[in-house]
């Protein structure tokens, strides 16, 4: 049986609830190298890391596991969030063995309808991660959180 709104509380709220670090996050040069190696390429001899570090480091980096932040959304893990959308922006290539903070926050949860999904919120969030004060990469995440109906 989907979900109706009528089954489902309103969405949590969750705008601007911060996700900073509690410390920074390091891109081992070792582990950098085997990611690396394992798309097929060997690592940059000047110390730059793999772009794909802008969502691993922040994600690792941020105050809050998965399972953690889904509850946030007051969400189950479990139940199966979606990952539907990321937009980096870099500032300056990522580099290994580089301390970054990770600065962020919820900007917005939103509840929505779909054939196939039932009642879903759509929540967006952004993370920064920092070279001391300076902004080396900004992501925007986006997560569908699917709903059921409670018994």
């Amino acid at each position: 049986m989907n979900a109706t709104q009528d089954d489902i509380p309103p969405p949590p709220e969750v705008r601007g609830i911060v996700l900073d670090g509690a410390e920074p996050y390091v891109i081992k040069a070792d582990e950098n190298a085997a990611l690396c190696r394992s798309t097929g390429i060997e690592p940059a001899g000047d110390g730059t890391a793999h772009p794909i570090y802008h969502f691993i480091a922040t994600q690792l980096g941020m105050k809050h596991s998965v399972a953690e932040f889904c509850a946030l959304f007051d969400f189950d893990v479990a139940d199966g969030p979606m990952i539907v959308g990321s937009i980096v922006t870099f500032h300056t290539p990522l580099r290994v063995e580089t301390p970054y903070w990770v600065r962020g926050e919820i900007l917005s949860i939103t509840r929505k309808q779909s054939r196939k999904l039932g009642t879903m919120d759509v929540a967006d969030y952004r993370l920064a991660l920092l070279d001391g004060e300076t902004s080396v990469a900004e992501v925007t995440n986006s997560w569908i959180f699917p709903r059921k109906a409670r018994t």
